[in-house]
């Protein structure tokens, strides 16, 4: 059971964290997790400003190294995720910090791209994230946007029919989702690809049952 101050935001945030952290399958490597991270552009509904809320109240020193991915197309979103780790190594110890890697994935499907068209990034973009897999082979993927973190969750979950369990993946869905999935959400949760899919509204628990309600994370 996990008590939290019910009006903190923080508390919120706090609460997610000991999702990902109380999870019993993962207790033995808990404390050397390879922590891979799967990021969207800035511009798109804020997922990055999301999800460096939620990395900010995360015990970051238990998940090393890190991997940061983003489109190709996105470079904003790891020019932030570099002034954070920066800002984390100032802070930290000099026996704590560890390398981070910054890379990008090419994406499935362009704004405004035809669906036809759209069928061979998509097989490009899957046999970028396989590569990507087997270079950084991460315990641990997060993420919380479009369709950058697909091919690398369909990749991920691929090795885990096929018994090899590289990667436990958690999906936060966006705070803007309100009343239903984005379509990133959807897939996750209906082929049951992620491990644990979270979200940040009541109405979003009560529609999907599997999913953990968490409260607002921003």
């Amino acid at each position: 059971m996990i008590a939290i101050q019910q009006n903190s935001r923080d508390g919120e945030r706090k609460q997610l964290f000991l999702f990902l952290c109380g999870i019993p399958q993962f207790s033995d490597f808990a404390d050397n997790w390879r922590f891979c991270l799967a990021f969207v552009p800035d511009f798109v509904c804020g997922h990055t400003a999301e999800m460096l809320n939620l990395l900010g109240v995360m015990q970051m020193e238990r998940f090393k190294p890190r991997c940061y991915i983003a489109a190709a197309t996105d470079n904003m979103s790891l020019q932030k995720a570099r002034v954070m780790e920066d800002t984390l190594k100032n802070k930290a110890e000099a026996d704590t910090i560890c390398a981070s890697e910054f890379l990008q994935i090419y994406r499935s499907r362009e704004v405004g791209q035809s669906y036809i068209t759209s069928v061979g990034t998509t097989l490009s973009a899957l046999a970028h994230a396989l590569w990507l897999m087997i270079k950084i082979r991460p315990q641990v993927i997060l993420c919380n946007g479009p369709g950058t973190c697909i091919p690398l969750c369909a990749i991920a979950f691929v090795f885990k029919v096929l018994g090899i369990r590289w990667s436990s993946i958690f999906y936060v869905e966006s705070i803007a989702r309100v009343r239903r999935l984005s379509l990133s959400g959807l897939l996750l949760y209906k082929l049951r690809m992620a491990d644990q899919l979270f979200v940040q509204w009541p109405q979003l628990k009560s529609k999907y049952p599997r999913a953990n309600y968490v409260g607002r994370l921003m």
